[in-house]
């Protein structure tokens, strides 16, 4: 038996990386994945590659009409929602005198409104800071015995990052000065925080809630 036979899960960003990760692991582990995204070729790469026990839902985690109608369909199609995954998430920079508006809002949007909207579709909150999230919905969703808990990520080799950092050689050599500031001297890889989250999706982590789980090889607390 898997740690989520039975479960219905949902994982928003999940055609690449963190998020593809975690679906696999999900699947693996037994449950039923519905995955988000932007981009219709990567959805479907990415469910034929799980194979099977997944669903894509083409959709923008910033759109609160795109967020209905995956509920809705999720609703229509399972009846319910146990385990969700808000893992959709930019990383863009630019020096400090050169952000602009375009720029914050765009980050806003899919990272902290995004995230908001999101379990904001399964319950109504209404807290504002990314961290302070899983501390206050812990106490808001206690009577309906939900956990809620955060996983920040340290420096993980995705595909977001490698487009980040580019292929060049000036790329690689600030992949490796980001490696060398980690205390296991290295990038994470995708599959390690997937297995945390499925831990922490699990009743393995049952009376485990509210906390912030840094799986970031050493980077928090250095």
């Amino acid at each position: 038996m898997g740690k989520l036979d039975g479960k219905i899960a949902l994982v928003t960003g999940g055609s690449s990386g963190i998020g593809l990760a975690a679906a696999k692991q999900f699947v693996h582990e037994g449950a039923y994945v519905f995955i988000t995204g932007r981009r219709d070729p990567e959805l479907a790469s990415a469910v034929k590659e799980i194979g099977h026990d997944i669903t894509s839902v083409r959709g923008d985690v910033a759109n609160p009409a795109d967020l209905d109608r995956l509920f809705a369909q999720i609703q229509r199609e399972k009846g319910r929602l146990d385990v969700l995954f808000a893992n959709a998430g930019v990383a863009r920079y630019a020096p400090l005198g050169k952000i602009t508006e375009e720029l914050y809002d765009s980050i806003f949007d899919i990272n902290v409104k995004g995230l908001l909207f999101t379990a904001n579709s399964v319950y109504s909150a209404t807290k504002a800071a990314v961290r302070s999230f899983a501390r206050t919905w812990t106490t808001e969703l206690k009577d309906r015995r939900i956990r809620v808990n955060a996983v920040s990520p340290g420096p993980i080799d995705t595909p977001g990052l490698n487009e980040l950092l580019s292929s060049s050689e000036a790329g690689q050599q600030r992949a490796k000065m980001i490696a060398a500031t980690v205390p296991l001297g290295r990038l994470g890889r995708p599959d390690e925080i997937a297995k945390a989250v499925a831990f922490l999706a699990s009743d393995d982590s049952s009376y485990v809630t509210g906390i912030e789980l840094f799986v970031d090889g050493g980077v928090a607390q250095v």
